[in-house]
């Protein structure tokens, strides 16, 4: 009986270390590729330009000095970085509704349809395509020329129709909205494959029955099938806001960020490896992580909320 009591603390121990060893391989890379990086990151945004001390050491006299938290203080009020916060609400309210509102609409009539499988692989074929890929093939196509010949497919229908070519890339009153095409195009497919595995989902008896008492496809789909597939709807939404606030490939390659299409991620690349400002860079990314990390909160809550439901 002594023997077998001695063993028990030796079980208890090994229980007890047992799942950190099993742990350790994903800690330390987390360690090595986030945490550390992380810590980094949030240092050097209260370095200078050479990290040879912290920013705003040089402050001229007689004006305005922000100490070491001049990164941040031109992250959040130079007017560079305020057209990027701009262009980025942009894309959050005309991308994220117009791929919800296609994606779902899609789903639920590629349900009804004898080729659904082909209709949904077409549609969602662009998720397949790079971004920069995409970025060079509606470069393509809004290809703008000052002759009669436009090899941009967009202005050789407008020359046709008898309009003139328009510079798409290049006016600041649209061309913010042709890069949101261009992010719709590509994620509509995406925001489509689980809204209509969540369709999938809505119970059929429920379906029928609405439609026995008289509703119409109408009601059936705004009174039933919306709150059944909501809590998806909100994911998928959380989700593109997330992707939305980092868009960076397609601004960089189409327009780089000119034009007055600048968001937050391509101006932390330019302020990294154009101007080589580490501590801005920095600073933006900083703020860039504090506004995702909202959404990426709301979104494993609800996530977890849903599976919780099953």
């Amino acid at each position: 009986m002594a023997s077998n009591d001695s063993q028990v603390p030796a079980i208890m121990r090994q229980g007890k270390i047992a799942p950190w060893l099993y742990l350790l391989p994903a800690l330390l890379v987390m360690t090595a590729f986030i945490v550390y990086p992380g810590l980094n990151t949030f240092l050097l945004s209260f370095r200078n330009n050479a990290n040879t001390g912290w920013a705003g050491d040089n402050c001229v006299a007689g004006q305005t000095c922000w100490g070491i938290f001049e990164n941040f203080h031109y992250a959040l009020t130079s007017e560079i970085m305020l057209t990027a916060f701009l262009n980025n609400l942009k894309w959050i309210v005309f991308m994220v509704t117009g791929t919800v509102i296609l994606g779902l609409l899609i789903a639920v009539l590629a349900d009804r349809v004898k080729y659904e499988p082909i209709a949904k692989a077409i549609i969602f074929l662009p998720m397949a395509i790079s971004f920069v890929g995409a970025g060079v093939i509606w470069k393509f196509m809004y290809n703008f020329g000052t002759g009669e010949t436009q090899i941009g497919i967009l202005n050789a229908v407008v020359v046709a129709l008898g309009g003139k070519p328009v510079s798409w890339l290049t006016e600041p009153q649209i061309n913010t909205f042709m890069l949101i095409i261009v992010g719709v195009w590509m994620w509509t497919g995406f925001c489509m494959t689980i809204l209509a595995a969540a369709i999938k989902g809505v119970s059929t008896e429920i379906l029928e029955a609405a439609r026995v008492d008289g509703a119409t496809e109408w009601m059936v789909f705004i009174r039933i099938m919306i709150p059944q597939i909501l809590p998806t709807i909100t994911v998928v939404m959380t989700t593109m806001v997330i992707n939305v606030l980092k868009i960076f490939d397609i601004v960089y390659v189409m327009t780089g960020g000119n034009y007055g299409t600048e968001v937050i991620a391509n101006r932390m690349y330019k302020e990294m490896y154009s101007s080589f400002n580490t501590g801005r860079a920095a600073a933006i990314a900083i703020v860039l992580i504090l506004v995702i990390v909202p959404a990426m909160i709301f979104n494993i809550r609800r996530f977890r909320e849903q599976e919780s439901m099953r």
